[in-house]
């Protein structure tokens, strides 16, 4: 598998990239952890943070440890994304990283390489975020060092939302940009069993536990655990 750690930034240099896995949120409408949601035989946050790993270094969970990638948890949790990020982000400073970081959130269970290799290597120093049917996605999306920043400045004062946390030299990329590497299905994530019955991913075991099934995708196959 083609390494995807570095990006070109404005100025000819390279930097690494890494990678920062959200695994902590509230599933109360799945019926089960999202992330502990098995995929081929694996645990979805596994199968998202083995993916990650293929594209950034180092690569880090914030949650509860499930994805085997090292694992560090906000505390109190259950802030919202915003705080597992800041949380996220320090403890790869304290890691010796002070590059960009690619923010995916565990429930994606067709994510790809490719998308996300493209979100990490894209030109520039500004942070990245796709749009998919009008929607940006922050949880699918590559934060600058400024960006990263300025979330620890507005966690502090009080503020939970993701609205506003990205600055000056956001690069939006739209489906011309990221259809060449994924029908869009790299983007979908679940949030009931509703959800993943739309994808034909989902089935119910003989034990009640909320399974996925993970077919090929065409463009960007997802990679396995």
């Amino acid at each position: 598998m083609a390494p995807y750690p570095e990006v070109m930034v404005h100025d000819g240099r390279t930097v690494e990239v890494a990678g920062m896995v959200l695994t902590g949120g509230g599933s109360r409408r799945m019926g089960a952890a999202k992330s502990s949601l098995l995929v081929g035989g694996h645990r979805l946050a596994e199968r998202v943070g083995s993916v990650l790993a293929a594209v950034t270094s180092p690569s880090i969970e914030v949650g509860p440890g499930e994805s085997g990638l090292p694992a560090v948890c906000e505390d109190p949790r259950g802030q919202g994304p915003l705080v597992a990020i800041v949380c996220g982000w320090a403890e790869l400073v304290r890691m010796g990283h002070r590059g960009p970081v690619l923010v995916v959130a565990v429930d994606l269970p067709l994510v790809t390489t490719e998308a996300l290799g493209l979100v990490a290597r894209w030109p520039g120093s500004g942070s990245v975020v796709p749009v998919v049917d009008g929607r940006q996605q922050p949880l699918f999306a590559r934060w600058s060092v400024d960006d990263l920043e300025g979330a620890v400045t507005a966690a502090a004062s009080g503020s939970r939302s993701l609205k506003g946390c990205f600055g000056a030299g956001l690069t939006l990329l739209g489906e011309e940009h990221w259809g060449g590497v994924t029908d869009g299905s790299a983007f979908v994530d679940v949030d009931t069993p509703q959800d993943l019955a739309r994808l034909g991913l989902g089935h119910q075991g003989e034990d009640g536990e909320v399974g996925v099934s993970v077919p090929p995708t065409g463009r960007g196959t997802p990679s396995s655990a």
